[in-house]
């Protein structure tokens, strides 16, 4: 929150305001435009499903709408960007589907998302080198990003051999002082194990996030047109890789506040954009997130409402 609002502290707020009023209603256009992000998505994660849910009791419709809860719940309230696949659990749990398989599913989901934010990070980082950038800054992050390269493919190997949840079960009896699921545990490392070799799931599903991925930078580009200060789409791309770098890299600071303004401003000096336009490009995505969470917010705690007035049946 400092970081947040010492940058609006310093920057021109008349301008900011200017740049706004020429964009106008149009901004809006976000709204719709982020629906394909979240069908990317949800394809992706309906593929790593499909094993536990054949028939499928979760249709696609379903599936895309827990989606954009996720999303909202990672982005707009304090939960370290993890309370949105906890929360992807119970919702899929009301459809019956068994609560192993879907918690490995979204475990994947969050190690290719890693892996994602790597491959675009890469990305940016090989663009930056194309459009011949130079400089302590552009050396800082090749060092930065080469250094953490091996974090995701120990994580990898630890998870496919190490028997992570037994080990953390092994851990965790000691400390709360009473017995834990040593079988749950165990199945789910043999189910995450399995759910590793479907190779086919896998590539899908890292696919189309890539692809979402890519289409948010489109975002970015639309904004600063409207601004009245056009980029290339090669510059979009390089300005939204790096600041979701950032971003996922403090994912415990909710909703990245501050640090994603940080990002923007820090990156668009680089690449020509000077601070009061990339806050208002920084502030047209946070407009976005609220604008197409808090609906998803809402549908899903008067669905909880529901089903606690909902009459219990008696046991049999």
């Amino acid at each position: 929150m400092a970081l947040f609002i010492g940058l609006f502290v310093h920057a021109d707020l008349g301008a900011m305001a200017h740049t706004w009023e020429v964009a106008g209603w149009r901004l809006l256009w976000l709204v719709p435009y982020r629906a394909g992000y979240f069908l990317l998505y949800a394809i992706g994660w309906r593929a790593l499903l499909r094993e536990c849910d054949p028939e499928p009791r979760a249709g696609f419709g379903y599936v895309y709408w827990v989606t954009t809860v996720r999303d909202a719940i990672d982005r707009l309230l304090p939960v370290a960007s993890v309370g949105g696949g906890v929360a992807a659990v119970r919702l899929m749990r009301w459809r019956k589907l068994p609560a192993t398989p879907v918690v490995v599913s979204v475990i994947l989901e969050i190690l290719l998302t890693l892996f994602v934010v790597y491959v675009f990070t890469a990305m940016g980082l090989l663009l930056l080198l194309h459009m011949h950038a130079t400089g302590r800054s552009f050396d800082a992050l090749q060092i930065i990003f080469l250094a953490s390269l091996p974090f995701p493919l120990v994580l990898v190997l630890v998870l496919r051999r190490g028997s992570v949840f037994k080990r953390l079960h092994g851990l965790l009896r000691p400390i709360v002082g009473k017995r834990l699921m040593a079988e749950g545990a165990a199945s789910l490392d043999d189910e995450l194990q399995a759910a590793l070799r479907r190779s086919g799931a896998l590539l899908l599903a890292g696919s189309v996030q890539l692809m979402a991925f890519v289409s948010a930078s489109f975002e970015v580009w639309f904004a600063l047109r409207l601004f009245g200060h056009p980029v290339s789409v090669e510059t979009a791309l390089v300005l939204e890789s790096l600041t979701q770098a950032v971003r996922y890299v403090a994912f415990i600071v909710p909703a990245g506040i501050g640090v994603q303004e940080v990002a923007f401003v820090l990156f668009g000096h680089m690449l020509g954009v000077g601070t009061d336009m990339a806050l208002a490009v920084s502030m047209a995505k946070r407009l976005r997130e609220v604008l197409c969470g808090v609906p998803s917010l809402v549908s899903w705690q008067w669905l909880e409402g529901r089903r606690l007035r909902a009459p219990v049946s008696a046991p049999p």
